[in-house]
């Protein structure tokens, strides 16, 4: 009883307009709920990437991340920046192979954007290599501080790994000509096509091998022996963009900012690369 005099309401019976009220927003929210949960799905893109080799170890360590944090999925290919292989990055697009990223050496690239094949502005700028050279894993590790001692281990080595790539084309065509050893340890040295040149070293068939230094550190069986000399070295300059007819091209803005973020440098450099300025 109130002290009005009123009787109190009865709580121990539950009012039933009430209660459809309760029922009627419960399902409301639970709609709404929904919805916004199917709206964040429907908003997870499937990422197409085409990465060239020399990125690939921090784009493998930093693409997981993007994911986790995003939501998105990564569709990864990989392919060579250039060449005549089915594989390379430009022949894919030219074959109208689907891409909302694609990741290679910097000049093949611009080619790309002068092309038509990838969008002008969306080009990022993501990391430096540098070539070094490895040995097999056990085998005494030669100096190559100086342009002299590179020159001399050259001359000593009994065979002659590089790659296929734009590290690979510039020792072949400029490198040993600096040292004016082009003519001496030009039959002994071997272009390697496709696979990774310390692959061939670690089994034993070459002696020493040279390549980007991001590419050379994932193989095992081999051992780190040093990069170049400045003198004699070739930096490659490794960028993204979003190519013509992107499915995805705001995420794939996201995923390209991220690689190139501060946050993404320690990862940069733990794989070989040296991180640019933005």
């Amino acid at each position: 009883m109130r002290s009005n005099g009123s009787p109190l309401p009865d709580f121990s019976t539950p009012d039933p307009a009430l209660m459809k009220t309760r029922f009627a927003r419960l399902a409301a929210f639970s709609f709404v709920a929904t919805v916004a949960c199917a709206s964040v799905a429907a908003y997870a893109a499937d990422l197409h990437v085409m990465t060239s080799g020399g990125f690939t170890a921090a784009y493998k360590a930093l693409g997981p991340e993007f994911a986790k944090e995003t939501g998105n999925t990564l569709d990864t290919i990989l392919g060579p920046s250039m060449g005549k292989s089915p594989e390379a990055i430009p022949n894919r697009l030219a074959r109208g192979e689907a891409a909302d990223v694609v990741i290679m050496v910097g000049y093949a690239l611009e080619d790309l954007i002068k092309d038509g094949k990838v969008m002008p502005g969306s080009r990022v700028e993501l990391a430096d290599s540098r070539i070094g050279m490895v040995v097999r894993a056990g085998a005494p590790k030669p100096d190559i501080g100086t342009v002299d001692a590179l020159r001399q281990t050259l001359l000593n080595a009994k065979s002659i790994a590089y790659s296929d790539s734009a590290s690979g084309v510039y020792i072949k065509n400029e490198m040993f000509r600096k040292l004016g050893i082009e003519d001496q340890v030009g039959p002994k040295a071997k272009m390697v096509p496709r696979i990774p040149v310390a692959s061939v070293v670690a089994n034993g068939d070459y002696e020493i091998g040279f390549q980007q230094v991001a590419e050379l550190l994932p193989v095992p069986g081999v051992e780190f022996v040093g990069k170049v000399p400045e003198e004699v070295q070739s930096v490659t300059r490794y960028a993204a963009g979003i190519p013509v007819g992107a499915k995805h091209p705001d995420e794939a803005r996201a995923l390209l900012r991220f690689l190139a973020s501060p946050a993404a440098q320690p990862t940069v450099r733990k794989t070989g690369l040296d991180p640019v300025a933005q």
